[in-house]
């Protein structure tokens, strides 16, 4: 219900692209005309609304992956830098809780910061901290596993093992193979091949939920092997308090001099940034886009 409300919306805002298209249209057809003063306003009023209509589709179009409609589990770890690297860790949070701008949050832990921060530690010396920002998916614990009986091929045989003769005079023993995922289980312990085939289900259902959890594993740890060091050369966003400003994401190049703007949870404009470049510049999505 949720996809199909943010869809609902994304088609809303399409539809009204299209009627600014006309307006926008018509407007610059009599504007060559002479100048107009009511147009000229109306225009730029259109103009605007077009942009940030452009400019939510192509936001819904970046987050429309399989767990962008989910929530998040964030961790935040002090790094290299002492106990100020502590303070920093804080900091980060307090400007993470600000963006998130949602009514309802869960925060699991946190650091404790240890003092108030300072561009300089006790001996006057300017100091640099690190911390680390983590973000995990937060996947559902139960996993429904659904089984399409067109993904199913399903055999029967004759029974060959031990039973007595009754088992192996008929057909009844079942084979199912799992199409997608290549998994075959199979059960003969029963006379009635209805059984059987009602056995071989659930062993089936449990075999995919295994399957499910061990590709829910493995994305974990593909998550993790991207952890690095918290420390010199790790770094992907740096702030620079003292004696300048300036914040420098060092993935997109995007900065900015106005560090406490940043702090104080504005951070749009470097997540927009960089869900840009990841989204549009792989070749698979311009040939999509195209």
């Amino acid at each position: 219900m949720r996809k199909i409300s943010e869809t609902r919306t994304v088609l809303e805002k399409w539809k009204k692209l299209v009627g600014l298209e006309g307006d926008i249209a018509s407007a610059l057809e009599i504007l060559e005309l002479g100048e107009d003063a009511d147009i000229e306003r109306e225009l730029q009023k259109n103009l605007t609304v077009f942009r940030d209509n452009i400019a939510f589709i192509e936001l819904s179009y970046i987050l429309g992956g399989e767990n962008d409609f989910g929530d998040a589990i964030v961790h935040i770890n002090s790094g290299a830098g002492g106990t100020e690297s502590m303070d920093w860790a804080g900091m980060l949070f307090r400007m993470l809780k600000r963006s998130i701008r949602v009514r309802q949050t869960e925060i699991r832990s946190r650091c404790t910061p240890a003092g108030q921060n300072s561009p300089f530690d006790s001996n006057k010396r300017r100091h640099t901290s690190f911390a680390s920002v983590f973000v995990y998916p937060d996947v559902e614990d139960d996993v429904n596993i659904e089984i399409n009986e067109s993904d199913l091929r399903i055999d029967t045989y004759r029974s060959s093992g031990a039973g007595g003769q009754h088992v192996n005079t008929t057909d009844s023993a079942v084979r199912i193979t799992h199409i997608p995922t290549g998994i075959v289980v199979q059960c003969q312990n029963e006379r009635s091949q209805h059984k059987n085939r009602d056995k071989a289900m659930k062993v089936l259902k449990s075999a995919l939920y295994q399957h499910r959890m061990d590709e829910l594993q493995a994305e974990q740890e593909k998550l993790n092997s991207e952890k690095k060091e918290i420390g010199w050369g790790s770094q992907i966003r740096s702030y620079v308090l003292h004696p300048y400003k300036l914040v420098k994401d060092h993935r997109t190049g995007y900065e900015t001099s106005n560090t406490q703007r940043v702090l104080d949870g504005e951070i749009d404009d470097f997540i927009d940034v960089q869900l840009r470049k990841k989204t549009f510049t792989g070749t698979a999505v311009e040939d999509d886009l195209a």
